[in-house]
């Protein structure tokens, strides 16, 4: 709205406070702001142009951000100068215009008895009625109450507030004052970092990389070594369901035993069980994975019942009551995948060590008791059972027989070789055949199955058994060998304990606990996973960052054709981070890396449109004042009359600013708080469903402080710095120009006498 505020009321000042008509208002105040405000947009939609090159998943998860706000940016500006200049110039009065109390009365009277027979029909007509017959209430309201609050505050409030902030501003623009404003924010902004520097020292403000979510599913992951049959993993996963029933029935079942948390829950055994951190979601068998999901109810039916904690008591009741099995208690992931929160990657050559490295690294981290760590656990099995076919290749060479014919006999056996294609309904489907199942899992079926093939000497079919050329014996190998970078690594990673967000501090503990751990010198370990995604995010942000600033700054030159305003503007938006990090600092707020980043991305281009309002329209009136006195666009004002247009510029654009400012920070408000309203219900049913809190505000509440932080800040900056920071470049102008030209005087001086000998 910020476009169509400013718009409309320049239009308004004009008719206003110099009397001009509608039409005449409109072309003056439109033809005045209308560049201004392409360039404003300008300058905001350059803000995210960075953001829209985001790259890998992460870029395409949030390019949905920078996409949504440039085009209704764009919307806004087509409606600000066209259809808002057609309305003002047509509708525009600066008295309301009062309807008489007869016609008032009838109006009022009809829509609320249309609106008791809607309600009195039901149904879906009711919505419409409660509708009508608020409307006809807020009718009397409009003209009672709005009408004369509004009166007051444009004619008695505002003058006041304009009056106040002229004299604020005169005082901050005499003697040395601008000085002493302008060194003393700068001194306030390198104090807020100070402090925030401090309050992260102190962990009171956490670095999150992903807003912390409230758990919407609780899954319990359990794993047995693997070989273990499946009905074994199927009895435990019985007896972790049983117990993670009791706890839910311990807070769910309230109120009479109304259900209230829990929508549903299933276990799996085997196939789909794996966790899809550590296997990619594979849907493989997997006799030897259990997987409990309890999916829960939305927020607003939760009755203010915290889901986080309701995992942690689960947590509790199943961690270190069954030994020899692992068991982790996760909730769902939101955002791209970025890995656990503790990754460390050991690589090497010998997967043998590097496994046994990780082994001992598991066991060294949890004696040391690092707070934070949920369960720590390796993505590699070297304990898997497997049969090692050995084939006695000169026997085999005497008979004829190839090692691959004998393990493709062994395959075909056991997963089937294609016999033919059945067509059914003009589809095709593969005819495998293999062995029964009870055949192939007997070792004496398998290996006395003969191997059916023609001698090519003598054309003569041969018959060979497969244990006569082979011997076998039972092993242990890896559940997989896995690689990154041409290197073979082995992963340790786990979850955080519920209630803790800063998954860099806990690293941070864990690298320094690390340090007197005894690590073999061919092995390397890296800590990867939301880590190093957290520091490649925080890099391109930051990044995006300085080239949205680059882009603006670009723009700014362009319209001001110099660089000192272009750089009061800079300015102006590295102070409104005194707003940002102080507001973290003082409420304790995590600061959220992909969230708090984007808001301080949106806070730079709604900085820069107010500073260009204000400004532009400042140089508007310098220009005039020059014409009036006759001087040419190159001259400077004296001191006297630059204050006076600084004075006035500050003064005309005070309403836009702050009523740009105040629409957006009530406009985010809700968004930080997470207030939930349902309009639909409340005139349908007479409830609104009112709650605070949800997802929502979990994801995009750190982004709306950030801009809210750092708008009152702006706000004040772009009404007292800006202005303090132009009258200061305007009068080292002045001062250079004097200083230019009394040394140009003494030139010519100096060289007169010999001109005249000339």
């Amino acid at each position: 709205v910020d476009n169509g505020i400013v718009v409309v009321e320049n239009v308004y000042r004009l008719m206003q406070k110099e009397g001009m008509s509608r039409i005449e208002a409109a072309k003056k105040g439109i033809g005045e702001i209308a560049f201004p405000i392409i360039i404003s947009t300008a300058t905001t939609v350059a803000a995210f142009v960075p953001l829209g090159l985001w790259p890998g998943v992460m870029g395409e998860f949030m390019i949905f951000f920078p996409i949504t706000l440039s085009v209704v940016l764009g919307s806004s500006l087509f409606v600000a100068i066209f259809i808002n200049s057609m309305m003002v110039s047509t509708l525009m009065r600066v008295e309301e215009r009062e309807i008489p109390k007869k016609r008032l009365i009838i109006i009022s009277a009809i829509m609320i008895s249309l609106g008791a027979l809607m309600v009195l029909a039901g149904g879906q007509v009711r919505f419409f009625g409660s509708l009508a017959i608020f409307g006809g209430v807020v009718i009397w309201i409009q003209r009672n109450v709005f009408n004369p609050m509004g009166d007051r505050f444009q004619n008695r409030f505002l003058p006041r507030l304009e009056n106040f902030y002229e004299r604020s501003l005169r005082g901050a623009l005499a003697g040395r004052m601008p000085y002493v404003v302008t060194i003393g924010t700068v001194l306030l902004l390198i104090l807020s970092f100070m402090g925030f520097g401090m309050s992260l020292g102190s962990q009171r403000t956490k670095v999150e990389f992903f807003p912390d979510n409230k758990p919407n599913q609780i899954i319990v992951y359990i794993e047995y070594p693997q070989g273990t049959d499946i009905e074994k993993t199927n009895l435990i996963t019985r007896d972790v369901e049983s117990q993670v029933y009791e706890v839910l029935a311990e807070d769910i079942y309230l109120d009479g035993g109304e259900n209230f948390m829990v929508e549903s829950a299933v276990s799996q055994v085997g196939e789909g069980a794996g966790n899809p951190y550590t296997d990619g979601g594979s849907a493989a068998e997997m006799p030897h994975r259990g997987k409990v999901t309890v999916s829960l109810k939305e927020f607003k039916y939760r009755r203010g019942l915290d889901s986080e904690q309701l995992r942690k008591k689960v947590q509790e009741r199943i961690t270190g009551v069954y030994p020899g099995v692992s068991i982790s208690v996760e909730k769902d992931p939101v955002g791209p995948p970025a890995g656990y929160p503790i990754n460390i990657e050991l690589s090497g050559e010998d997967y043998g060590e590097l496994i046994a490295t990780a082994e001992k690294m598991r066991d060294y981290i949890n004696l040391q008791n690092v707070p934070g760590v949920a369960e720590l656990n390796i993505d590699v099995n070297r304990g898997k059972p497997t049969m090692q076919v050995e084939v006695d290749r000169k026997k085999a060479g005497e008979l004829g027989v190839s090692a691959g014919q004998l393990g493709q006999q062994l395959r075909n056996a056991l997963f089937g070789a294609k016999a033919g294609v059945y067509k059914k309904d003009g589809e095709d489907f593969n005819i495998n055949v293999r062995f029964q199942e009870a055949d192939r899992y007997d070792k004496s079926a398998l290996f006395n199955q003969k191997i059916v093939f023609r001698d090519m000497s003598d054309g003569q079919l041969k018959e060979v058994p497969v244990s006569a050329i082979s011997s076998r014996k039972n092993t242990s190998g890896f559940s997989a060998i896995k690689h990154a970078g041409l290197k073979r690594v082995v992963t340790v990673y786990s979850a955080l304990e519920p209630g803790f967000t800063d998954a860099a501090a806990v690293v941070g503990q864990i690298r320094e606990e690390m340090q007197d751990f005894d690590l073999p010198s061919n092995i390397q370990i890296d800590f990867t996973g939301q880590i190093e995604e957290q520091n490649k995010q925080m890099q391109f942000l930051v990044g995006a960052f300085f080239s949205g600033l680059g882009l603006i700054f670009l723009i700014l030159i362009f319209q001001f054709n110099s660089l000192s305003k272009p750089g009061m503007i800079m300015l102006a938006i590295f102070l409104s981070l005194i707003g940002v990090f102080g507001g973290l600092m003082i409420t304790g707020a995590p600061f959220v890396i992909m969230m708090t980043m984007m808001g301080i991305i949106a806070l730079a281009g709604v900085v820069v449109n107010n500073g260009v309002v204000l400004l532009d329209y400042t140089r508007l009136l310098v220009d005039r004042k020059k014409e009036v006195l006759g001087l040419e666009s190159r001259d400077h004002l004296d001191k006297g009359d630059l204050l006076e247009a600084v004075l006035q510029g500050g003064k005309a654009r005070l309403r836009p600013v702050l009523l740009t400012a105040i629409t957006t920070i009530l406009g985010l408000i809700p968004l930080s708080q997470g207030i939930n309203i349902n309009f639909y219900t409340l005139f349908k049913d007479l409830d609104p469903n009112i709650y605070i809190g949800g997802d929502n505000v979990i994801f995009w509440g750190p982004l709306a402080n950030t801009v809210i932080y750092g708008l009152f800040i702006a706000t004040f900056l772009t009404l007292i710095v800006v202005p303090c920071l132009y009258f200061l470049v305007s009068l080292s102008k002045i001062w250079l120009r004097k200083k230019v030209g009394r040394i140009e005087g003494n030139e010519v001086l100096k060289n007169m006498p010999a001109a005249q000998e000339s």
